[in-house]
């Protein structure tokens, strides 16, 4: 790997550090029966990227972690299903959100690419993403399937070093992760809204629940 991707990801990491918010706070065990909260949708620091019809009746939203295995199974076990059944009928749509833990950089670094995603790539990054987890989210440097991934993308090797060095993307993730903990209680990822249900967890059976008393 060149020096300048070496200098790329050093930035990256230094920058991250700066703006994160501490682990205890994110890792406090929240409740486990569905709960309704309000402003899910205002005041937001990023823009939704939406799947589906963006005026179907049900919204689901996701808080999520890259690197998180629970969300990988979520998305490799659960949404399919509900994807099939809801989301290409139109019933639903489906947001997912951002939520890094402090200290994850790798997961922050493929969110940050996931965004920079031309084309409307980001929920196909996102599976790519989720797909390889286990080659760039554990040890050793993840640069180089991040990069490769990009490519697939649609993103040059310029485009990548630029999407990296974006403060203000880096900004608005950490502060929409901190916004989930302050007025929505999200504390585990994943963690899953029907419009503005809270659900208690992330199962098939329970979220299928949620979206058809919702239509």
């Amino acid at each position: 790997m060149s020096t300048t991707f070496d200098a790329a990801r050093r930035a990256f990491l230094v920058r991250s550090a700066v703006l994160s918010v501490s682990a205890g706070a994110l890792l406090a065990t929240g409740g486990a029966h569905a709960q309704t909260v309000s402003g899910l949708f205002d005041d937001l620091p990023l823009k939704d990227d939406v799947m589906g019809d963006v005026n179907a009746k049900v919204t689901i939203v996701e808080y999520a972690s890259m690197t998180c295995p629970h969300c990988k199974s979520f998305h490799e076990r659960v949404l399919p299903e509900i994807k099939e059944k809801y989301i290409d009928t139109g019933k639903a749509k489906l947001i997912l959100r951002p939520f890094t833990f402090d200290g994850d950089r790798r997961g922050e670094a493929a969110f940050m690419l996931a965004k920079c995603a031309p084309n409307g790539n980001y929920y196909a990054m996102i599976d790519a993403l989720f797909s390889t987890q286990s080659v760039w989210s554990g040890k050793g440097n993840p640069v180089p399937e991040l990069l490769r991934l990009s490519k697939l993308a649609g993103m040059s090797e310029d485009d990548f070093k630029k999407c990296l060095s974006n403060q203000e993307l880096l900004t608005k993730i950490i502060q929409g992760r901190n916004k989930a903990v302050k007025d929505f209680n999200v504390r585990a990822t994943p963690t899953i809204f029907v419009n503005n249900e809270k659900l208690g967890d992330s199962t098939t059976a329970t979220l299928t629940k949620a979206i058809e008393a919702a239509l």
